[in-house]
């Protein structure tokens, strides 16, 4: 019996939740998963831990490399020392109000990141004449102040420096594909949230207060704009959506998005409606969480990706709500426990 041999697949963002979450899908299917991380002065890998390997055990089938997208030479050279089949784009400053106070550093990641990473895929199959498959992450924000609801063919209107730079990286695929022949995929993906999320993005920034709010480790959460809307998803279930763009027969973009919006104050009243408590006892509004430039509603349509992909969400928002919610709590009872033994809370867990 001939063994066809496994494919490799290169991921950036890898540490992310979305590039744990693709880690995991590639991985059950039987990948060879090259993952580049970020060098920290901190550990940042706790959402990929679970999926180290020993790279000297026989068998290992993931292993990382050290890389970041500011790095034309590591890029290029990690193209050729892996010589993947696939690479998925996922690496960004990807934070909307933070790039608006690191607009330059949001460009340069996300932006020219994206660039520098297409053409070392260029030079590299026009050297060896191999076809590598490539998917960019793309972002609702892209759509910005453009009508509900937005499809594949809506203008984009970006309101921030992360939204201006993710159409960038869009654009760069795109030109990419039609001057020289890529395999080139764009996921336009709407907001997609987990327990992986990270804790400064409103949803996660929610739930985590409740947890503590719950055990009485805190008392008030500070928002900003409670009426914006946005379609919200869960994130596991949209990285099968970019694997999926990645086995077609020809490269196009799609828009990965539930077709249900809610805003900030729905999500809100199911959290805390989850945990039987009531919201408005406990949000104050800030506005330093306000943006300079606000986007109101966020809806998309992802017919085509349902005609073309076969895709579509399995996980509903109160689904997504309560998982968020109920892991969360979790969390916040183990905290209490190390309160409770005489441990003082993090610094972060009270910010």
């Amino acid at each position: 019996m001939i063994q066809t041999e496994r494919k490799r697949a290169l991921v950036t963002g890898t540490s992310g939740q979305d590039g744990s979450y693709l880690l995991e899908l590639l991985l059950a299917k039987g990948y060879e998963v090259h993952g580049m991380i970020r060098r920290a002065s901190l550990f940042n890998t706790e959402r990929i831990d679970h999926l180290y390997q020993d790279p000297h055990d026989e068998g290992a089938r993931f292993f990382g490399h050290y890389g970041d997208m500011t790095d034309s030479s590591v890029l290029a050279r990690l193209v050729e020392k892996i010589k993947p089949d696939e690479v998925y784009n996922l690496a960004a400053q990807s934070h909307v109000r933070v790039s608006f106070d690191l607009p330059d550093y949001t460009a340069d990641t996300t932006a020219m990141g994206a660039l520098r990473l297409l053409d070392a895929l260029r030079d590299h199959v026009q050297r060896t004449r191999r076809e590598v498959r490539y998917y960019q992450a793309g972002s609702s924000e892209m759509f910005g102040a453009a009508p509900p609801p937005q499809d594949e063919t809506t203008p984009f209107h970006p309101r921030s420096p992360y939204g201006v730079a993710k159409v960038a990286a869009h654009w760069f695929g795109v030109n990419y594909r039609e001057s020289y022949g890529l395999f080139i995929c764009n996921g336009i993906l709407f907001n997609h949230e987990s327990p992986r999320r990270g804790e400064t993005f409103v949803t996660r920034k929610i739930t985590r207060a409740l947890g503590r709010i719950a055990e009485g480790l805190q008392d008030k959460l500070f928002l900003g704009n409670l009426d914006a809307q946005r379609d919200w998803g869960f994130a596991g279930d949209y990285v099968e959506a970019m694997w999926l763009m990645l086995q077609q027969e020809t490269p196009d973009d799609y828009v990965v998005a539930t077709g249900e919006s809610y805003s900030v104050r729905d999500f809100l009243e199911e959290a805390f409606g989850h945990a039987g408590l009531d919201w408005q006892t406990h949000v104050e509004f800030d506005p330093r969480y306000l943006r300079p430039a606000e986007v109101d509603h966020l809806e998309g349509d992802a017919s085509k990706a349902e005609k073309a992909l076969g895709w579509k969400p399995k996980t509903s928002f109160k689904q997504l709500v309560a998982m968020m919610v109920d892991h969360d709590r979790d969390m916040a009872r183990r905290e209490r426990t190390l309160v409770d033994a005489g441990h003082a809370l993090p610094q972060s867990s009270r910010d």
